[in-house]
């Protein structure tokens, strides 16, 4: 049972749906299932891949007569078009009515469609307060494949808000308490540009591999956040020499609870500059991989121990902050242009 609307301490509400680009499904499981239906932002969605692979995002509604287009109501994907389970109305990736069984297509028989993002196989939609059109894009929707893991993506669904989710890119003293990070230092400030803020920080942490050996690794993390729905993380481990990525994605689901999905990949390691348990009797191809699967679960350890936290915490919005918080202040500042006032004629 999803928890119902909870009071946020002082009385100020975040509103739920900030504006940006969020998190749909990887195309690899649009693929696989050919037509998936999700909550996501308070809409009910489907998301399919035309007959080029391009995804579509769009409302599960058929403006027909009505009908779920979901596959459990029976609507299903037919030479890369939505077919209606009532009627039959076919669709395509533009939203446009193009096929009926019975007679000519009505022009305004439209789906609503999303505009979408790709990066790494990742389908994101935008969400637009009244609908509104892109105000801005994703960072790095090219990223460079070649000799990177594949993406491994695993998602955790709890009560929360995606600002307060990634108000921990700048919130550097939890580092410390709630993860035990050690020398955790600053080496440049923050940087907002607009939609985008960069946080980069250096750390060490010292981590068991494989229930061998301890480790203690030496890394840095620069992150771009990109709206409240994406973090990107260019990470280094700079004793053994290894690079991965990392994604914090988070996607409301009805206003009440989130869907944080955490997605990874790690850098072929050629020739590590330090002994790793194990990696030395691997192939180079292979090593990316296990590290991977190494990755995944330390990542999800981590941010659990914040789920605890966050799926419990009140939004203050006045808070009583001292000199270890950092830049708190300058990231409220920034998630404000998320929230627009709504204009004349919108929802």
């Amino acid at each position: 049972m999803l928890a119902g609307p909870r009071d946020r301490g002082d009385n100020t509400t975040l509103p739920p749906f900030p504006e940006g680009w969020y998190f749909v499904a990887s195309r690899r499981e649009i693929a696989k299932a050919g037509l998936i239906e999700k909550t996501w932002m308070g809409e009910d969605i489907v998301a399919w891949c035309d007959e080029d692979g391009r995804p579509c995002v769009a409302e599960a509604v058929c403006p027909h007569l009505g009908s779920d287009l979901g596959p459990e109501a029976g609507g299903r994907v037919s030479e890369g078009r939505i077919v209606c389970p009532f009627h039959g109305f076919e669709f395509d990736t533009a939203g446009q009515c193009v096929a009926t069984p019975f007679a000519a297509p009505p022009r305004s028989a439209r789906l609503r469609v999303f505009e979408t993002q790709e990066i790494a196989g990742m389908v994101f939609a935008w969400w637009g307060l009244g609908g509104r059109a892109p105000q801005w894009n994703l960072l790095d929707d090219q990223l460079d494949q070649e000799g990177w893991s594949s993406v491994g993506i695993q998602t955790l669904r709890f009560p929360g808000h995606p600002q307060e989710t990634t108000e921990n890119s700048v919130d550097l003293a939890h580092l410390r308490y709630v993860h035990g990070y050690d020398n955790v230092d600053r080496p440049a400030p923050v940087v907002v540009d607009g939609p985008y803020l960069q946080s980069v920080f250096d750390f060490r942490r010292a981590r068991t591999f494989f229930g061998v050996a301890t480790l203690t690794l030496d890394l840095q993390a620069d992150t771009h956040v990109a709206g409240l729905g994406y973090s990107f993380v260019r990470g280094r481990e700079k004793s053994i020499g290894m690079d991965f990525r990392l994604w914090i994605l988070s996607a409301p689901v009805d206003g009440t609870v989130i869907d944080l999905s955490l997605a990874s990949q790690v850098r072929e390691i050629r020739k590590p500059k330090r002994p790793v348990v194990g990696l030395g009797f691997l192939p180079p191809a292979a090593r990316a991989p296990i590290m991977n699967r190494f990755l995944m679960p330390q990542q999800r350890y981590e941010v659990v121990q914040d789920v605890g936290i966050w799926s419990r915490k009140h939004y203050l919005s006045r808070p009583r902050l001292n000199r270890a918080d950092g830049e708190i202040a300058t990231f409220r500042d920034y998630c404000a242009q998320f929230y627009p006032e709504p204009c004349d004629g919108d929802a």
